[in-house]
């Protein structure tokens, strides 16, 4: 398990250095230059070149990597000249919202999903089994937008029932009784998606394993139906479940990008949006590499889980 661990944080490291590499390539693209994007058409020379020399612009081109990587140790993602603010406050704010909006929809989504891909493979081809299929479908092809305007009619314009935009106060009531109807909508647009993604591959897994000999063997000793689905074919149907997990959190990070954007919910995806509507290249950097490392991170994890839930893995990698 050492072994595999050394493994995958090596194969991690270097995917972080990578990232950065971009991340640093990006900004020399910069139209115009990085300070005069930055700073704007209007920065006088006199600020340019006091620019340049603060961020280590002048340096020749390795020395002025290492100048940035040296800044993203000491935690300095860069400096929004549009919100005079930095970078790191900006994201200490926006991030933890973004956390507790993903966190929740998919937590509901795995709650949702599995169960409902149980059903799906033990009812396989029944009235049951077409009718969720179908419903995926349909929720898997809808565009994020789509989807949110529809629930923002339904629910917030036609019945009235719910808040058309998210949560504006500190973050401290975010989880209060009173606020959670401001969460419903937005965790209802990224969740309903992430369950059609998720119960289609978990009904996938569980029709793949209730055919092994295994299943025949335990039913041949006499161990009831739903002792072969919770004691055997579960913990086998979820391995792929982890690794969907890891895999797909650009895609719900994307998601929940337009999610707040519709719900004006202040979170790093809102914080995007408005930065790329404004120009606002420090920002949007430091979103990009901060999600690069989230997923890498995601990813890693899902590979120690799935080690850990099939040992087969640590014995072949």
């Amino acid at each position: 398990m050492t072994g595999f661990l050394v493994r995958r944080l090596g194969q991690s490291f270097i995917v972080v250095v990578g990232v950065t590499i971009i991340t640093f390539l990006l900004t020399r693209l910069l139209p115009g230059g990085v300070a005069r994007a930055i700073l704007g058409p209007r920065a006088s020379p006199d600020s340019i070149a006091q620019f340049n020399h603060d961020n280590g612009l002048d340096l020749a081109v390795p020395q002025q990597y290492l100048f940035y990587v040296n800044q993203l140790v000491h935690g300095n993602l860069g400096f929004s000249y549009r919100l005079n603010e930095s970078v790191n406050g900006l994201l200490s704010d926006h991030l933890p919202k973004t956390v507790i909006l993903l966190g929740i929809s998919t937590l509901i989504a795995l709650g949702i999903a599995i169960p409902l891909g149980i059903m799906q493979a033990v009812r396989r081809n029944k009235i049951e089994d077409y009718t969720f299929t179908t419903l995926s479908f349909v929720l898997y092809s809808m565009p994020p937008f789509w989807l949110g305007l529809i629930l923002i009619i339904v629910f917030a314009v036609n019945l009235q029932l719910l808040p058309p935009q998210g949560p504006q106060g500190p973050i401290s009531t975010y989880l209060d009784p009173t606020e959670l109807s401001a969460l419903v909508l937005p965790v209802m647009s990224l969740a309903l998606v992430t369950i059609a993604l998720f119960s289609r591959y978990m009904r996938s897994s569980m029709l793949d394993n209730l055919v092994q000999d295994y299943v025949r063997t335990a039913r041949a000793k006499g161990v009831s139906t739903r002792g072969v689905l919770y004691r055997h074919v579960l913990r086998n149907a979820l391995i792929p479940i982890v690794t969907l997990l890891g895999l797909s959190l650009p895609g719900i990070f994307s998601g929940a990008l337009i999610t707040e954007a519709i719900y004006n919910y202040p979170g790093m995806g809102l914080l995007f949006w408005d930065s790329a509507m404004t120009r606002d290249y420090p920002v949007l950097l430091g979103v990009t590499l901060v999600v690069a490392v989230a997923t890498v991170a995601g990813n890693l994890l899902a590979d120690v889980f799935y080690a850990v839930v099939d040992p087969r893995v640590r014995i072949t990698d």
